[in-house]
């Protein structure tokens, strides 16, 4: 048996969640001296009212090292439940999350049954590589088989979104090349692509968001029509349901992916991307 852990900010659904047997272990969001775990007590349109009162974006952190001690405790050695475990976290360069599990392993004695993997990635892009590993568990996969696959699909997932504010991701600091297109933020709707585990905005869209939103979708189909077809997320971060709606419809038009997930995106994400974000994530072949 191979256990799955993943990190809050793979943004799955809580029916993906249970339906997969996969266990979450939540980052950190602060507001000024208040702190919550992500996806309790707390929710994304909470984060917004404190950020545009405050004029301020919300802090992320890592969990503690006494969370994910107790995220890997149950399945290790003397435990009812003790297996091998795959732990899939945000990108290192975004978060020091997969070295606090790292430490925590070390600290249970259980690191030679523990495999942290950088997803190099965010949202569900982090999702996607989840949910292959989960199946292959459920498969009865061995943890250096489901590694392997894992590892080789990392350079593969597509994870881009296009935001309708620079404001949050200008503010945190996460994406450095905003910074240039901060002055005309009004006027522009960047596409922010996660490239080699670090964000960065690339094609710049003008107008509605709407309007944006469907000629970012239209721009990605040469890759989608080259992607697995088991399945594509769209995640967005409070989108008008109008919008989300037009997206799923393209999609199935292309008549390629067997499952079209969407999923909300969840408290850490949702403080660095800002309302109105919205994202098309899945994994090409080549």
């Amino acid at each position: 048996m191979v256990k799955i852990i993943a990190d809050s900010t793979c943004d799955l659904s809580d029916e993906l969640i249970k339906e997969y047997d996969i266990d979450i272990l939540p980052l950190y969001i602060h507001l000024g001296d208040k702190e919550y775990k992500d996806g309790e007590k707390i929710t994304p349109e909470d984060l917004y009212s404190w950020s545009d009162e405050n004029g301020l974006t919300p802090k992320t952190s890592a969990p503690s090292i006494e969370d994910a001690i107790n995220a890997l405790r149950p399945y290790t050695k003397g435990q009812p439940n003790e297996c091998d475990v795959i732990v899939l976290t945000i990108s290192e360069d975004m978060s020091t999350t997969a070295n606090v599990v790292r430490l925590a392993a070390a600290e249970l004695e259980w690191e030679e049954h523990v495999r942290v993997i950088d997803s190099m990635s965010l949202s569900t892009g982090i999702g996607l590589l989840v949910m292959r590993a989960a199946k292959m568990a459920k498969e009865g996969c061995s943890i250096d088989d489901i590694e392997k696959e894992i590892k080789m699909l990392i350079p593969k997932v597509r994870a881009s979104f296009v935001v309708d504010t620079l404001v949050y991701l200008h503010r945190g600091g996460r994406c450095s090349s905003t910074a240039a297109l901060f002055g005309t933020m009004l006027k522009l709707k960047p596409k922010i692509v996660v490239d080699e585990g670090k964000m960065g905005a690339t094609k710049k869209y003008r107008g509605k968001l709407q309007r944006v939103i469907i000629d970012y979708v239209k721009d990605l189909e040469p890759q989608l029509r080259n992607a697995y077809d088991d399945m594509v997320f769209i995640t967005h971060s409070g989108c008008d349901s109008a919008i989300i709606d037009i997206v799923k419809d393209y999609l199935k038009g292309l008549d390629i992916f067997k499952e079209i997930h969407v999923t909300r995106a969840g408290g850490v994400i949702s403080s660095h991307c800002g309302p109105g974000t919205l994202g098309v994530l899945f994994i090409e072949k080549h």
